[in-house]
């Protein structure tokens, strides 16, 4: 039975759920930066889903970049998937922008998060449900 990791849990909040993965908004207000976690149990890798969910990640992650992208209007998309923190399978899916305080370099450790207040993050996480359903 699928289980969200208690970090991924603790670090983002959820914002829809699609065919294969939960779509989660990571709570620091730096970046704008989306996590899909597969809902399959005991998951760490791409190459342990089956090919048809394989073929179905790869095709929400292309909705969720687009969607993100179109969005923030940003000029470059971040994805990954490194698991080196957390085990359970989850890809990063971040808008990057010259301006951001990481730029060009990666966002982990670079600067401390900044929290959303609470009517930010809850109108962001309308919108990118808005979205992401609209699209379906």
């Amino acid at each position: 039975m699928f289980a969200l990791h208690p970090r991924l849990a603790t670090d983002s909040v959820s914002v829809v759920t699609l065919s294969l993965c939960e779509v989660r908004l990571i709570r620091d207000a730096n970046y704008p930066w989306l996590i899909l976690v597969p809902q399959r149990e005991a998951i760490r890798e791409i190459h342990d889903l089956s090919v048809a969910d394989q073929q179905c990640l790869m095709e929400e992650i292309s909705k969720v970049s687009k969607s993100l992208q179109t969005h923030c209007k940003a000029p470059k998309m971040n994805v990954a998937a490194l698991g080196n923190m957390v085990p359970q399978l989850h890809i990063h899916i971040v808008a990057r922008f010259e301006s951001d305080p990481s730029w060009p370099g990666a966002i982990w450790g670079t600067v401390p998060a900044v929290p959303y207040a609470d009517s930010a993050l809850s109108e962001t996480v309308r919108i990118l449900a808005e979205r992401l359903q609209a699209s379906a």
